[in-house]
């Protein structure tokens, strides 16, 4: 055993390695020097976001039990960004809000513990090790939604976070002791050259797909996220909204593109149930909300029908355009949760009618949120018109064009609800509008990094076709 064997594991022994070095050096920092932990941990993570770009080795551990692949660490490497993102949008909230009760460095450890575990989860090579990455990627994420002790609202987001998740974890169990039984193995290389299409097989795909979809917020099982995400921190529900739901889709993407293959035609009919509803429940519901935490929370449930339409194809273009767009909807979301962030912290207004106006004493805020909308839309020629356009194209290749007919009508449903921020923004004129204020450093950066992404995964094709190629060799 050398060093190339823990290298491997390289990205999760650094991670680890960073929240244990934050915990050991709060001892070390006096109580009102506590801000430059904030500096410190950004800093180190963002260090350990660009190394994921490079030194990334193929191989397995633990008899399989691990693997990694280079698409697995593109995995891990968008969800390191969508990390980055989250932290610098929170450093105004943390400062304001979480310095003063002497819990800063709490929050990096559970944010970085939850993120862990989703490390394990997408390098899972057995469903012990998938449900042990489950585990460890929520319960440090039901403490954060519950992190603003002294709000009821917070305290309850928290409590409906771990009924749900017990409930989905409990699923989700249940249905990989379906799969050991008719299999006799919890690996998935073993498990897809014997799988058969027998009751209890399908029953366990159907409860896995359950247990994920709660985490993906995928009708019917998304009744959890609306208020979730109105009652936790703002930082915490966009965290909710694009690091989780990516992790979920992307270890759903493997089972259904590896494990369960053999069984296409029977998760396809699922899969197209699920989207069409999906699609339909969450854009009618976002055209009722005032709250914009609740107005993203139905937007994130579209967006995850959208997604479907990816995965159904069932081809490595499917898989492709799928990790394309969760990339495109993680700065596509995140620039919009980053102005209700900046937006919150500054005037506590969360409710839409509390926009009006907003052009005329915030412009840039005001034109972040509707490139943001815009892309979350799919109007081009932003980011988000080329990641709908190819999960369409990629549904369309393989016969589902009644599905993309529905994709269309509600790409429409959407573009109303989302003009109704706009309009308010731009045309609406309030007597007490937000007033002019000045975000922090960190989150205007990450706003302008949101705004590059937009443009650039537009513009830059050839990202679209590294993806692929990494799908087509997987």
């Amino acid at each position: 055993m050398d060093i190339n064997y823990f290298l491997l594991m390289r990205q999760e022994i650094v991670l680890l390695a960073i929240a244990l070095f934050l915990l050991a050096t709060e001892v070390f920092v006096p109580k009102n020097k506590k801000e430059s932990l904030i500096h410190l941990a950004i800093l180190l993570f963002a260090v350990h976001t660009l190394l994921g770009f490079f030194f990334n080795k193929t191989g397995e551990l633990f008899g399989g039990m691990f693997r990694t692949t280079e698409l697995i660490d593109l995995f891990k490497t968008i969800l390191n960004i969508a990390v980055l993102l989250v932290l610098l949008q929170a450093t105004d909230w943390i400062k304001d809000k979480v310095l003063r009760d002497n819990r800063g460095v709490e929050f990096f450890v559970l944010l970085f513990s939850s993120l862990l575990g989703m490390y394990f989860l997408v390098s899972a090579g057995d469903f012990l090790m998938m449900y042990l990455g489950i585990e460890l990627s929520t319960l440090p994420v039901a403490a954060l939604a519950a992190y603003e002790i002294a709000k009821r609202t917070s305290s309850e987001a928290g409590i409906k976070l771990i009924f749900s998740a017990a409930l989905a974890s409990g699923i989700t169990l249940f249905g990989i002791s379906m799969i050991y039984a008719t299999n006799g193995s919890i690996f998935f290389d073993d498990i897809s050259t014997t799988l058969e299409a027998s009751n209890l097989t399908i029953l366990g795909l159907v409860l896995m797909t359950a247990g994920l979809g709660f985490k993906i917020s995928l009708v019917p099982f998304h009744f959890w996220t609306a208020d979730v995400y109105e009652g936790s921190p703002i930082s915490i529900a966009s965290y909710l909204s694009v690091v989780s739901k990516g992790a979920a889709v992307f270890i759903l993407l493997i089972l259904l593109f590896s494990v369960f293959d053999p069984l296409m035609e029977i998760w396809r009919p699922m899969i197209y149930t699920i989207a069409v509803a999906t699609m339909f429940l969450g854009n009618l519901f976002a055209l009722r909300q005032q709250n914009m935490k609740r107005f993203l929370a139905f937007s994130s449930i579209a967006q995850a029908g959208f997604i479907l339409l990816g995965i159904i194809a069932g081809t490595p273009t499917g898989m492709a355009t799928v990790i394309y767009f969760v990339l495109i909807y993680i700065f596509s979301n995140l620039a919009a949760f980053g102005v209700v962030q900046a937006i919150d912290v500054k005037t506590g207004k969360e409710r839409i009618n509390d926009y009006e106006g907003l052009y005329r004493t915030n412009p840039k805020l005001s034109l972040v949120m509707m490139l943001a909308l815009f892309s979350l839309a799919g109007i081009p020629p932003v980011a988000g018109f080329f990641g709908k356009f190819f999960l369409f194209t990629a549904a369309a290749s393989e016969g589902f064009y009644f599905l993309v007919f529905l994709g269309v009508v509600n790409v429409t449903i959407s573009l109303y609800y989302y003009l109704l921020v706009i309009r308010a923004m731009f045309l609406r004129k309030s007597e007490n509008p937000i007033p002019y204020f000045k975000s922090g450093s960190y989150i205007r950066i990450a706003l302008v990094l949101c705004v590059l992404g937009i443009l650039a995964l537009g513009i830059y094709s050839p990202v679209y076709e590294y993806i692929n190629e990494l799908s087509l060799a997987f």
